[in-house]
């Protein structure tokens, strides 16, 4: 694709106006999204770069409420031993402001749940290269197109993530990496009042 030259600036500055009114939310409405957005959003973050073009992602979309429940049960007991033992001092001071605990009630409310996995060397899988990239990239891109299309989005990530494989019927060679919560923004969501770091603060030009 060719964009000419004046209009390359505009173009870019249009889309970081709208990407920069993104927020993380927690509190979604329970209405459901609409039909193919998900599925768009999963073709776009596959068209994402990867080392040796192995594509080492699958994208699980979870929307039956039992197993949802059994997501949200499972993450939950990892994520009191986080908060009750794991979390260093520090970490948890830096989660505060935030106001995040072990109660993950998203996991449920959330109409849709996607569920990353890095695809690893099996048997019916080659091996990948820059996995963690790769799949880092595509999660970037899901994220920017479903809030193109006005969902909110939450990217959860307990630790360990290994009972990820049986609720979404994955073979070991998959190994969970990103949960992505997406909907509608409860009315009565919490947005954070965050600001980003200026330009001078994040770019340096040589």
């Amino acid at each position: 694709m060719t964009v000419p030259a004046e209009q390359a600036a505009e173009r870019c500055r249009a889309f970081h106006d709208v990407m920069s009114r993104r927020r993380t939310v927690r509190d979604f409405d329970p209405r459901p999204v609409p039909d193919g957005v998900v599925e768009y959003a999963i073709r776009t973050a596959a068209t994402a770069p990867s080392g040796a073009h192995v594509q080492p992602w699958r994208f699980v979309v979870l929307t039956d409420p039992a197993r949802k429940r059994r997501l949200r049960e499972a993450a939950e007991a990892e994520e009191r031993e986080f908060y009750g033992r794991r979390a260093s001092e520090e970490w948890l001071s830096a989660l505060a402001p935030l106001g995040t605990d072990e109660h993950k009630p998203f996991l449920e409310t959330a109409p849709a749940v996607i569920v990353v996995f890095e695809v690893h060397k099996g048997p019916h899988t080659p091996r990948p290269y820059y996995t963690k990239e790769s799949v880092g990239i595509a999660v970037g891109l899901l994220l920017a197109s479903l809030h193109q299309a006005g969902l909110a989005t939450l990217t959860h990530t307990p630790s360990p993530m290994r009972f990820l494989n049986d609720i979404c019927e994955r073979p070991a060679e998959e190994r969970a990496a990103y949960v992505v919560p997406v909907g509608y923004p409860a009315p009565d969501a919490h947005v954070p009042d965050l600001r980003r770091k200026p330009l001078d603060e994040v770019m340096v030009r040589l």
